[in-house]
């Protein structure tokens, strides 16, 4: 029979278990997204979410401002706080049975940066990496960086936070990221948060929402891959045939460490198709969605190398991922901007086909196909034999004047590099029209003009002679092909082209001709 001592201490022990686990259940929560030090977007409705009870009323506060709702019968909750001006840095609260103070807040621009991994390259790999993160103490810079995780269906948060930027904690952020926000930041002369989202060698249907990709025919041959493979999963035998790996592997390492010699890369087990980081929306569910729908400016993208196979399905993906992104922030039409692939592999000596010049121009034509999308051109910053070019400084102030003449009205700079208008063929010439963006049409420090290619109805390239007649306009021929067709500059992997503006801003790859490309019936992964 029991003792009373032990039936009163047994009591108290679940009355504590049922008050920790109901005050658990009650407290009022937010995704991480929200936290001490982070910037709010200026300007605009900036929408406050997270959880509670079921009919808890919740009471957000920040600056004059106070908000309330009740949660649903699932426990969400959701308010907008109205357009916010810069100012001193202030407590945003978060009221229901508890509450929760994030201090330090910020109001001003807000941009996600995301893509592959020249996106996710480190300030502390690029260009003078400790250099810059001694002169990074900027503490008008937020930074959050979103962990490397996938899923399959669509999360509501991550785990991760705000930092102030700091010499101490800048060094594995983005370079891109951190220099794109450190140029805003330091021209607008407001406070500046960036959000990196970005995984190294992805693809970008990886990003795309699931609801677009089932629903764009186009890409369905992508999701008919990944369905086939998942089908032939066999975790027993790839449990096996990892066990072997490792086998194989140890005795390597040891015979590499008694030598001296370079130690080779640990397998991987084959994962669930699934849950592959290249499978269709595992990022965007488990590094977008739970962003959304925190009031951002816009987005800065670094991917494409993992989809130059594929250039031609990248025109219909590229516009689909970011319109699948915009539909599910429901801040309409936000600016996207990309930077095309730099110039990489090695120079070719004859002009001919190419999957990453296709690529950069699927990267242009998202542009035109929805709106509020543009590009960097970055064909002068890379490396023949690194696909990582260190550079990201530039790549960062080329993105920059983008938005800094398309969103903050500075119309005294040059927003970009000279890019294709229009051709007339005459005679024997072809007549390139260019859009020069107020900054006329220089070859690079007076070099002779290079790049540029003609072909005759053959469709066989030959490089041309060209000249630059006026601010505008460059005069293409070659001696050989008497009823020129078509034209290209830049139209290679490492292309070598010198046309340039006054502003030294590269003129951008193109070709007049829409001849079937190499990648043009390539469409699964």
């Amino acid at each position: 029979m029991m003792s009373l001592r032990k039936f009163k201490l047994i009591s108290y022990c679940l009355v504590f278990v049922g008050i920790a686990s109901t005050s658990l259940f009650a407290d009022v929560k937010t995704p991480a997204v929200f936290g001490s030090g982070m910037v709010l977007q200026r300007e605009m409705d900036v929408p406050v979410w997270g959880w509670a009870d079921a009919g808890e009323k919740v009471t957000v506060s920040f600056r004059d401002q106070k908000i309330s709702t009740t949660a649903n019968a699932d426990g969400k909750w959701k308010v907008a706080l109205k357009p916010l001006k810069v100012g001193k840095a202030g407590t945003l609260t978060v009221a229901g049975k508890n509450k929760i103070e994030f201090t330090n807040v910020l109001v001003g621009e807000v941009w996600v940066c995301s893509g592959q991994s020249n996106m996710g390259w480190t300030v502390a790999g690029s260009i003078d990496g400790k250099l810059e993160a001694a002169a990074a103490d900027e503490p008008g810079i937020r930074l959050f960086q979103v962990p490397l995780k996938t899923a399959d269906k669509p999360q509501e948060d991550v785990q991760a936070q705000w930092r102030v930027c700091a010499p101490d904690n800048v060094s594995n952020f983005s370079a891109v990221g951190y220099f794109y926000g450190r140029q805003l930041h330091h021209v607008l002369r407001v406070p500046v948060g960036i959000i990196m989202t970005a995984w190294g060698g992805t693809r970008a249907e990886a990003w795309t929402s699931p609801e677009a990709m089932a629903k764009t025919k186009e890409l369905k041959p992508i999701l008919d891959t990944w369905d086939e493979r998942a089908s032939k999963y066999d975790a027993a035998k790839a449990k096996a045939q990892y066990d072997a790996a490792m086998k194989t592997w140890t005795e390597r390492v040891k015979k590499a460490r008694a030598a001296g010699t370079r130690v080779p890369r640990r397998p991987q087990l084959a994962g669930q198709p699934r849950l592959d980081r290249h499978h269709p929306s595992t990022l965007y569910n488990a590094m977008v969605a739970p962003l959304v729908p925190y009031a951002i400016r816009g987005a800065i993208w670094y991917q494409g190398e993992s989809n130059a196979g594929r250039a031609y399905q990248y025109r219909t993906l590229m516009p689909t991922m970011i319109q699948s992104w915009r539909d599910v922030w429901g801040q309409g039409d936000f600016h996207f901007y990309q930077v095309q692939l730099a110039n990489f592999q090695a120079i070719t000596t004859e002009p001919g086909e190419s999957s990453w010049a296709e690529l950069r121009e699927a990267q242009t034509m998202a542009g035109d196909a929805i709106p509020n999308v543009g590009a960097a051109c970055i064909t002068d910053l890379g490396a023949a034999k690194d696909i990582h070019p260190k550079d990201k400084q530039n790549v960062a102030k080329r993105l920059s004047r983008l938005a800094l003449v398309d969103i903050y009205g500075m119309d005294s700079l040059v927003k970009q590099g000279p890019t294709y208008k229009s051709m007339e063929i005459k005679g024997d010439k072809i007549l390139i029209h260019f859009e020069n963006y107020g900054s006329p049409l220089i070859s690079y420090y007076k070099e002779p003009l290079t790049g540029f290619a003609v072909a005759g109805e053959d469709k066989k390239w030959q490089w041309a002679e060209a000249e630059i007649v006026d601010a505008d306009t460059v005069e293409v021929s070659n001696a050989k092909i008497k009823d020129p067709k078509a034209a290209r500059y830049n139209w290679a992997s490492n292309p070598q082209g010198t046309l340039y503006s006054t502003a030294y801003l590269p003129a951008y790859p193109f070709r007049t001709d829409n001849w079937e490309g190499t990648t043009a019936r390539n469409v699964t992964p």
